[in-house]
């Protein structure tokens, strides 16, 4: 049993060894645009509904955890059908690799949201920007396994986060546009990147 059980281990081992040094294939650009386009109508809608997000945060923070669940459900769904055609065997250690690299960010962004909800509401207007920089530490984190240009996506939301932090400590008010604007631009850059990659020779060893 324990041969067995060690060479079970080393097979994993080894998959996770091939994952690491594989081109990941499971995001579609298609999905990509359309979550672009899910954060466009979430800002409109916000934009129409909610007269002063400031006064009423949590509607606007609901409707913007309402997008983000809805672009991770797709994103999710296709990922595992793409997996499953371009990895084939490799299609589980590859999809766990992706989450595994994206997880931490996604993890402080909800953990950031809770206590500065709980314990410092007067600063919710940071959270906008703060979330585009934890979403460009995500993609910098899964460049190793996607297209090398996906950086640009990630410099995007860095850039705007901050950018988005600098215009709303003037004003300290949320706004349906400081989230929407650089999700919509954001996403389209990974869409146009994944549409446009070359495979393995836009892909780190």
């Amino acid at each position: 049993m324990r041969d067995l059980d060690k060479a079970l281990a080393d097979i994993v081992a080894i998959r996770s060894q091939i994952a690491a040094g594989t081109a990941f294939r499971g995001y579609g650009p298609a999905t990509m645009a359309a979550t672009g386009a899910v954060a466009l109508v979430t800002a409109i809608l916000q934009f129409w509904l909610i007269g002063d997000p400031t006064s009423e945060p949590l509607g606007f923070f609901l409707g913007w955890f309402a997008a983000a669940t809805l672009s991770g459900l797709m994103i999710w769904t296709e990922m595992r059908a793409r997996s499953r055609r371009h990895h084939s065997g490799l299609a589980d250690a590859m999809i766990h690799q992706a989450i595994e690299q994206f997880l931490p960010a996604g993890v402080a962004g909800v953990l950031l949201a809770v206590v500065m909800w709980k314990f410092a509401s007067e600063a919710l207007w940071l959270l906008p920007g703060l979330w585009q920089i934890l979403v460009s530490l995500g993609i910098f984190a899964s460049v190793r396994s996607l297209p090398r240009s996906v950086a640009f996506a990630g410099a995007w939301y860095f850039m705007s986060g901050f950018a988005v932090v600098v215009l709303a400590s003037r004003t300290h008010m949320l706004s349906p546009w400081t989230m929407g604007l650089p999700f919509v631009i954001g996403q389209s850059v990974m869409a146009a990147i994944l549409y446009f990659a070359s495979g393995d020779n836009d892909v780190e060893d």
